[in-house]
């Protein structure tokens, strides 16, 4: 096997439930293979990154090798390599503790207007 369709690979690791959700995902531009959007049925090969679009991060994962049906847990973790950027996790950590202050990105009280910079960063993690 040296090629597999990204919606198959994604619900045979177990990255999506259904292999239904991963090719919805795949048609509304949520799933990346090297940075570009990808229809359902691009194939994809061993060794490729593959960038999934999971609220409120981005989660990279490698092809360690590929797989056409769907295989258990502990058989998933040996196919794919998680190699998430730890912002995207300390991300992840705040919308854990706050999920409702981390949405509406609301601002200590005191600390003033944001400055453009601030502005341009909070835009960007509202997106």
């Amino acid at each position: 096997m040296d090629k597999v369709r990204v919606d198959k690979w994604l619900w045979a690791v177990r990255i999506f439930k259904t292999r239904t959700v991963a090719a919805d995902a795949c048609r509304k531009g949520r799933v990346l293979v090297s940075g570009i959007e990808v229809k359902p049925s691009r194939f994809i090969e061993e060794g490729a990154v593959i960038q999934v679009k999971k609220t409120p991060i981005v989660r990279s994962y490698r092809v360690v090798k590929l797989a056409e049906k769907r295989v258990s847990a502990k058989v998933a973790v040996e196919l794919v390599d998680d190699i998430t950027p730890e912002s995207e996790l300390k991300k992840l950590e705040m919308y854990k503790k706050d999920p409702f202050n981390f949405i509406t990105m609301k601002r200590e009280r005191g600390s003033g207007r944001p400055t453009k910079k601030e502005r341009r960063d909070l835009d960007r993690l509202k997106e």
